[in-house]
Formats: structure tokens, C-alpha cells, sequence
């Protein structure tokens, strides 16, 4: 499955294994996660795409924010992780 931004997933591996994080970019094999509280959208977590698991994709206004190359803060993202985990589609 083709990693996007937009798309939540789970690492695997490492620290932050099992945690929700938000693809913010993606740089060939590897993705660019953020969680807005320890792994902010100014310095995101870089990790190869073979060691997470797509859980699912946003939509909603940080999804079109995300695609079109917008900035977005980190409330925006915790608010998304916040909806997704409570069965929720969208971002605000």
C-alpha cells in the first residue's frame, strides 16, 4: 500500500512504537510523521514506509490543507489524531 500525506499510521518499531502519528510529507521510501505533541509538524519524524502500518486517511480541511502544500499547526493535527481514534472522519 502507497504511503500519502494525510494518512495515519502506526510505526512498528522503535520509540514511538504503536503510537498515531499523521503523514505530513512523504521523501521516497520514507514519510514524515508528526503527532503535534512530541514530534511537532516543524521537525517531523522521519521512518522508512516498510516499518509502519497505514491505519487509515483523514479528510476534511487539514486532508485539503495537507494535499494542496498549506501550513498546518499542530492543534490542527492532535485534533485530527483526536477524531480518527474516536471513529471520527475529519479534521475539525
Amino acid at each position: 500500500m502507497r504511503i500519502e500525506k494525510a494518512d495515519v499510521v502506526i510505526p512498528l518499531n522503535g520509540r514511538d512504537a504503536g503510537k498515531r502519528f499523521l503523514v505530513v510529507g512523504t521523501e521516497d521510501e520514507y514519510s514524515l510523521l508528526a503527532d503535534g505533541k512530541g514530534r511537532r509538524v516543524e521537525k517531523p519524524k522521519r521512518k522508512k514506509n516498510k516499518h509502519v502500518k497505514v491505519e487509515s486517511s483523514i479528510a476534511g480541511p487539514v486532508a485539503d490543507k495537507l494535499i494542496e502544500g498549506e501550513k498546518i499547526t499542530n492543534s490542527e493535527i492532535r485534533r485530527a489524531l483526536i477524531n480518527v481514534t474516536h471513529g471520527e472522519q475529519g479534521g475539525m
